[in-house]
């Protein structure tokens, strides 16, 4: 029965709508090799055979070229019809040192908006709507991304975009103010969750990196958003939005057709600082300067109770971030650390998926699970050029605060000792799986490019990850957690914290089980 439902189904739909399947002609008289007599362990008749992409049909080389003003080129041909592309720029608020901090904030809400050759915002989505396209912008601490991905044969459009948005922008004082606006909301948003997870990133930051480079806050400050002026502005991008800062990666089109594009948009039209200069600031020197990491706390006391307005109580939670300097993904140690993070993995204390979502991560098995009252603990891995940051944040009652930091101080200290040898296959096997998975998307692979390229000047291939981390052992885990241990503990504090416990305390809790001074935390920490 649900053999010949099934081709009831086919048959009809095959009739109706043919050339979108792929037949060629169907009789409408039944015949011994009709549609409707076919069974279904053979092809239909007259039917086309798609074409798939083959490990032959498909280059896998990232071709990079480095035009004469200094700009880089990197593209990767890809199956498919649509295409990724973007910019990528070597700046971030870790650059801001001689401006007033912020400036990327607005820059990202400036992203295709008004320029030389678009009156606005309409403009630019009509043009790009016209090659079925989508943008985006993002900024960081060290890189600014502006993407586009747009139909194969709209690439060119796309091109003329992201030129515009980079090097022509128009920034006027009218909307500048607006977007003060809404850097205000957002900032006012951020003390309004329940899970403050961006402002606790935000603090971590400033602890590890004090009043240098990555310290330096991504959000602009409250205080700030009257200093930040047009000129302000052009006089940034004019310093850092430089060819030689730049890399144009894109994924789906053959290299030589984008170098021509790339040509006509971002080589032959100047950037509008250049042709004119009076809308630059003179005398405003580029640092930089490398990131200094030197630990320490960043707290804030603040009553999140009367942010609970729902219906079902929620509980007060206190918020915790502890962090450790890792290292650069140019460091030997780079693909350790990863394997290391996956190790930890953790989330929230519901999770409605099974393995697949880190349940057997040591922070969901020795934390979350043993643990009731620990709402959170997630380890992460932020990679920058120049150092690493390797931190779990982690949130409960704020009457737990102190076991709170005892738990996950103690956590980050095994990591020292014996390795499972089931746990690590694990954690590798699973980044290999999300490496793999991950880069299959071409948003994914357009970022990896330009940001290795923009790194170090070339891309390595996907597979040469995977078998550096298949390479990991035991030996490996130990020796990147004893050298992350040695480093000052980074911690951010926010909500009701007034038991949380000094950074002595803290590092003494880090240092001593590793040294064997310290019998118990316990003892460290006292009753609570």
């Amino acid at each position: 029965m649900a053999a010949s439902m099934v081709r009831h189904f086919v048959g009809q739909g095959c009739r109706k709508s043919s050339r979108r399947i792929g037949r060629k002609d169907f009789s409408s008289k039944p015949s011994s090799d009709s549609v409707l007599s076919t069974p279904l362990t053979k092809p239909l008749p007259n039917f086309i055979l798609p074409k798939f992409a083959t490990k032959d049909s498909v280059s896998h080389e990232t071709k990079i070229t480095t035009l004469d003003n200094g700009l880089k080129v990197a593209s990767l041909q890809k199956f498919g019809t649509s295409c990724t592309v973007g910019v990528l720029i070597e700046s971030g608020s870790r650059f801001e040192v001689n401006y007033p901090s912020g400036i990327n904030h607005f820059l990202e809400k400036l992203a295709f908006q008004k320029s030389v050759e678009f009156a606005g915002r309409d403009e630019v989505n009509q043009a790009l709507e016209s090659v079925g396209g989508i943008m985006d912008c993002q900024t960081t601490r060290d890189v600014s991304i502006y993407a586009t991905t747009v139909d194969a044969t709209g690439v060119d459009t796309a091109l003329k975009i992201l030129s515009e948005a980079v090097h022509r922008p128009i920034i006027e004082e009218q909307q500048l103010e607006l977007i003060r606006q809404t850097i205000q909301f957002e900032i006012e948003s951020l003390r309004m969750t329940l899970q403050p997870d961006v402002l606790l990133n935000e603090m971590v930051f400033a602890a590890a990196y004090r009043n240098n480079s990555l310290g330096l806050p991504k959000i602009c400050p409250v205080e700030n958003l009257g200093l930040i002026t047009p000129q302000t502005l052009y006089t940034f991008m004019n310093g850092f939005y430089d060819p030689k800062r730049m890399v144009i990666a894109a994924v789906g089109i053959e290299h030589e057709s984008l170098l021509e594009m790339v040509q006509r948009q971002f080589v032959e039209k100047k950037p509008i600082w250049i042709e004119d200069s009076s809308l630059v600031e003179p005398g405003k020197g580029r640092d930089e300067s490398i990131a200094q990491y030197t630990g320490g706390l960043v707290k804030e006391q603040a009553d999140l109770s009367e942010l609970n307005l729902s219906a079902m109580p929620m509980p007060d939670l206190a918020h915790i971030t502890l962090g450790l300097e890792s290292c650069s993904p140019n460091d030997p140690d780079f693909v350790p650390f990863c394997v290391l993070n996956m190790l930890l993995g953790g989330g929230g204390s519901f999770s409605a998926g099974g393995p697949g979502k880190g349940m057997y991560s040591r922070l969901y098995l020795n934390v979350l699970n043993r643990h009731h009252w620990i709402e959170n603990a997630t380890a992460f891995n932020q990679v920058f050029e120049d150092t690493g940051l390797f931190y779990i944040y982690a949130s409960s009652h704020p009457s737990k605060v102190r076991d709170l930091v005892q738990v996950i101080g103690e956590e980050l200290v095994n990591t020292s000792g014996n390795m499972n040898m089931d746990e690590l296959e694990r954690a590798k096997v699973q980044l290999q799986s999300m490496l793999m998975m991950n880069l299959e998307q071409k948003p994914a692979e357009f970022e990896d490019i330009g940001r290795q390229v923009l790194s170090v000047g070339h891309r390595k291939p996907p597979q040469y990850y995977y078998d550096a981390i298949g390479a990991v052992t035991a030996e490996d885990m130990k020796r990147i957690a004893d050298r992350m241990l040695l480093s000052k503990p980074a911690v951010a504090a926010y909500g009701e914290i007034s038991k949380l416990p000094d950074l002595d305390t803290v590092q003494k809790v880090l240092l001593g089980e590793k040294n064997k001074k310290f019998k118990s935390f316990s003892s460290l920490f006292g009753k609570s």
